[in-house]
């Protein structure tokens, strides 16, 4: 059973939050498998969509399809899973990425420009309206066939404001479903991000999608931002991995969705497990601090907390282990005092005396200054040798 979330009554006394309209697009998928050295078998990507879509995620982007046949396939396969997600898959402003698309049967496609100065002179050696032609031209051949359309603004955040706001209008002309800024090197902060939405929402009727890159720590930051500002579909990735320092991550979001917006309808208990699942597909293990899903997420050592936390999670916890499917984690070591220890001791099933508690507080403190950890095992290894003197 669901331990009640016990974070959001208080932090909303507060703060005067404005409930928010939106929708997750998640993108471990493309974006993800995008991080170096990272590839996804079919059936791994089968899986993961399998729990994104059972924790309630709306939108799966599936691929690139245009990369590889393989990848074809495996966006089609995808979008053919009977979910109740809805699918996409990228494509540039070409009429064949649009083609192959709509052969993967998909409910929607991204289709991108940069429209960055930059990006332009640098990548393209194309003008503005040469591009947004050609994006166009993608974008009138996929609602001509039935397909959903998300028209995305590469390094959106780098764009001179007039030029993504005339871009965006005309693209309504043209009946796109949803406009989207990516920060693709994220270079966005908070302030800039909610400056940013919020003067296109002012123009725009469009529903409006973010994406951020976590180059500066901020994505996930950056996209509540965004969500407080109007925007309707914010990007993630499942432990926010990405290209260079990844995305905003999935876990981050959907927490703080429920702890800070009430928004409840996502199954968050099963984040843990879809976190592992894709540490064991990508390879690539979250660090041990990273919140939700970091290893020490609900680990205490510091006596003063542990002590605390034994009386009340709440001292010390913003919100439960239990809310995401994770684990509270009592850890023994240098900082640990003995109204602590004898806590953690009783929470073993163990009665020591207060003699016994003070042997066993020497041997903790001893062993914890050579910086080897105190593993649970070891510990009941300590326990057992006093017992036994």
């Amino acid at each position: 059973m669901l331990t009640k979330d016990y974070s959001r009554n208080e932090l909303i006394q507060f703060l005067d939050i404005k409930p928010l309209d939106i929708e997750i697009c998640d993108v471990t998928l493309r974006d993800g498998e995008q991080t170096p050295g990272v590839v996804f078998t079919k059936e791994e990507k089968m899986d993961i969509a399998t729990e994104l879509d059972s924790i309630g995620i709306e939108i799966i982007e599936s691929g690139f399809p245009v990369v590889s046949h393989t990848e074809k396939e495996i966006v089609k396969e995808i979008a053919h899973m009977g979910l109740n997600a809805k699918t996409c898959c990228l494509a540039r402003a070409r009429v064949s990425d649009v083609e192959i698309a709509l052969e993967c049967d998909v409910d929607f496609v991204s289709i991108f420009i940069a429209m960055s100065e930059l990006h332009l002179k640098h990548k393209y050696h194309k003008s503005y309206e040469e591009m947004f032609g050609l994006a166009m031209e993608a974008v009138q051949y996929a609602k001509d066939h039935g397909l959903g359309v998300r028209f995305a603004a590469e390094d959106g955040s780098r764009t001179d404001i007039e030029t993504l706001k005339r871009a965006f209008l005309d693209a309504e002309e043209y009946r796109v479903n949803y406009v989207s800024i990516a920060d693709t090197i994220g270079i966005l902060n908070p302030s800039t991000t909610y400056y940013l939405i919020n003067e296109l929402k002012k123009v725009i009727k469009t529903p409006v999608c973010i994406h951020c890159h976590d180059d500066l720590g901020m994505a996930t930051a950056n996209t509540l931002a965004a969500a407080e500002a109007g925007a309707k579909q914010l990007h993630t990735t499942v432990n926010g991995i990405g290209e260079r320092a990844g995305n905003a991550s999935l876990e981050e979001v959907l927490v703080a969705l429920r702890v800070q917006y009430g928004i409840e309808r996502y199954d968050t208990q099963k984040l843990t497990a879809l976190s592992k699942k894709v540490e064991k597909y990508s390879g690539i293990k979250p660090g041990v601090t990273k919140a939700i899903i970091g290893e020490h997420a609900f680990s205490h050592e510091s006596g003063i907390h542990v002590c605390a936390i034994l009386e009340e999670p709440r001292t010390y916890e913003l919100f439960s282990p239990e809310m995401v499917g994770g684990q509270r984690r009592l850890i023994v070591g240098k900082h640990t005092g003995i109204k602590a220890l004898k806590g953690i001791v009783k929470s073993m099933g163990y009665d020591l005396s207060d003699e016994a508690l003070s042997e066993l507080i020497g041997k903790v403190k001893n062993s914890a200054e050579t910086k080897y950890g105190i593993t649970s095992e070891r510990l009941e290894e300590m326990i057992n040798e006093i017992k036994k003197c």
